[in-house]
C-alpha cells in the first residue's frame, strides 16, 4: 500500500510504523492496523519483541500482514 505525505502529497518513505516524506523532510507516525478487520491493532512490547493483537476476534497478527495507515 502506498502512504502519501498529508503535507505535500508526494510518496512516503515508510520505515515500518514511521515514515518520512522525501520531498519536505515531514515525520509521520504511522498506525498499525487488522488487515481482517482494518481496526487499530494493540501493541505488544516484551524483551525486545514487537507483537501485534487485533481485540476484535483475529488474535495475534504477524508483522508481516500489519498494514499502516496515516491515522485521522
Amino acid at each position: 500500500m502506498e502512504l502519501h505525505c498529508p503535507k505535500c502529497q508526494h510518496l512516503l518513505e515508510q520505515d515500518g510504523a514511521h515514515a518520512q516524506c522525501p520531498s519536505c523532510g515531514n515525520d509521520v507516525e504511522l498506525q498499525a492496523c487488522c488487515p481482517d478487520c482494518h481496526l487499530p491493532l494493540q501493541v505488544l512490547k516484551a524483551c525486545g519483541a514487537v507483537d501485534y493483537f487485533c481485540q476484535n476476534g483475529h488474535g495475534l497478527i504477524s508483522r508481516k500482514r500489519v498494514e499502516y495507515r496515516i491515522p485521522a
